[in-house]
């Protein structure tokens, strides 16, 4: 008998399974993949590795700024950029294989599914065996979602995780929708020298951002060759091509690769959780801030609850479940979540967007200053102006921090702890921060307020 049972591996599952051992529980943990989920394997990790070698060739293509000079053209290996990828992968899933391994986690390699409730006894079957358990932890992660258009099948659509792998640099990359993770592998291919063009169905990139920020963004890379196509309903895909129709005009586009990137869906089918009446959010599983579901002993954490899709906030659930079921009090604050886009310019948020208080009628007052009153930002971002704006409320509460800049994700931690523990501007302002470093910009606005 088990005092916790784990339904996937992936942020939040191996988070929870190696606190609650830690707490002296014992815990089972069923994962079908490879440990790590898509964070580890095929989402996070992967896809910074790329962006990290497109980094370093900007950095080289961009030299001169810095007073120095590359003789050659600078020129890239896929091959090697994907080995290298594959190599830090496989690294950190035998880190967290190790983990769970010295915590003593029994982990079962397979399909797992609730057959049903024995009184306090859950009963999961995986790999024709039976397990008892006294409570469960659903993190079975999400999915890409595929949309209905006509001729999505063809073969030249391909899913972020054929990108991941593509060993051969195409000409022309069409990406159905502005999302991150869209924006994210238009920096990369853009970078290696591909022709990149982005339809997004809203008039805006990055929904849910900041759209003076996300706005920024988009300028940024129309300055460098993107092209967007905004307001844009795409109706059917005929091989390489694109149809959609835009100003009530029908257009088309095509490219070597279409990537089919308009955001993904809760894994909660197969698992036997239809025995059970548990209440949904967002087409995921509401849970409450310990993470509990409507149906006890059930616990849900990560993407399947459909509120963050986020690796660090599943980290954090993962905590707050172990620490209920141990008895420690603990809650999830779902309103200090840090959410990180890796373009170039990065882009980091937390709390309460312009846009949202102005829906609730919630009074605030906007401070913001260009990122280059941080030396070190001048420093490093030389030629662009970046933005660093506080969204604080009548009570002088901070309600929301949005950065574009580089070393922006960096940095938003700080603002994360600041609405977290619901701090003042005049609180955040005795923050020591070290010079010079790109945080000192919260500095800068705080002193504004």
């Amino acid at each position: 008998m088990f005092d916790l049972g784990i339904i996937g591996g992936g942020p939040a599952g191996y988070t929870a399974a190696e606190r609650a051992a830690e707490h002296g529980l014992k815990v089972i943990l069923f994962e079908e993949g490879e440990i790590g989920g898509v964070c580890l394997n095929e989402g996070c990790i992967p896809t910074k590795v790329l962006l990290q070698s497109a980094h370093v060739l900007n950095m080289i293509h961009d030299a001169g700024k810095y007073g120095i000079l590359a003789n050659a053209e600078p020129s890239h290996d896929l091959e090697k950029i994907i080995q290298r990828k594959n190599h830090i992968v496989h690294k950190m899933q035998a880190g967290v294989r190790a983990q769970l391994k010295s915590d003593l986690i029994q982990i079962v390699q397979g399909h797992a599914i609730i057959k049903g409730k024995q009184g306090e006894l859950f009963h999961v079957a995986c790999n024709e065996s039976i397990h008892e358990i006294n409570n469960l932890l659903i993190a079975t992660g999400a999915r890409e979602l595929i949309p209905p258009i006509p001729g999505i099948d063809s073969p030249y659509v391909v899913t972020h995780r054929d990108l991941l792998n593509l060993t051969e640099t195409p000409k022309e990359l069409i990406i159905i929708g502005g999302g991150y993770i869209g924006i994210e592998f238009a920096d990369y291919f853009h970078s290696l020298g591909t022709q990149v063009s982005i339809i997004e169905l809203k008039d805006t990139i990055l929904d849910g951002t900041d759209r003076e920020l996300s706005g920024t963004l988009r300028k940024e890379y129309e300055k460098r060759g993107i092209s967007f196509y905004m307001s844009a309903q795409v109706t059917r895909i005929e091989e390489n091509t694109v149809i959609f129709i835009q100003d009530e005009e029908a257009k088309s586009l095509t490219g070597d690769k279409i990537l089919v990137s308009v955001g993904r869906t809760p894994n909660l089918e197969g698992f036997g959780l239809e025995l059970f009446d548990i209440e949904s959010y967002r087409k995921g599983i509401r849970v409450n801030r310990q993470m509990q579901t409507s149906e006890p002993n059930i616990y849900a954490a990560g993407d399947v609850t459909g509120f963050s899709k986020l690796a660090h906030a599943a980290y954090r659930e993962a905590d707050v479940v172990a620490n209920t079921l141990k008895g420690i009090d603990d809650q999830m604050n779902f309103q200090s979540i840090p959410g990180c886009i890796y373009s170039n310019p990065e882009i980091a948020t937390v709390g309460l967007t312009e846009d949202a208080l102005k829906m609730a009628w919630m009074p605030h007052r906007i401070v913001k200053l260009p990122m280059t009153y941080a030396g070190r930002f001048e420093i490093e971002n030389g030629g662009f102006s970046g933005l660093c704006k506080l969204i604080i409320g009548d009570n002088d509460e901070i309600l929301g921090v949005h950065i574009i800049g580089n070393m922006a994700t960096e940095i938003i931690g700080s603002a994360a702890m600041a609405i977290d523990n619901k701090m003042t501007a005049q609180q955040w302002a005795k923050t020591i921060f070290p010079h010079p470093t790109v945080s000192e910009i919260f500095r800068e606005v705080l002193i504004r307020v």
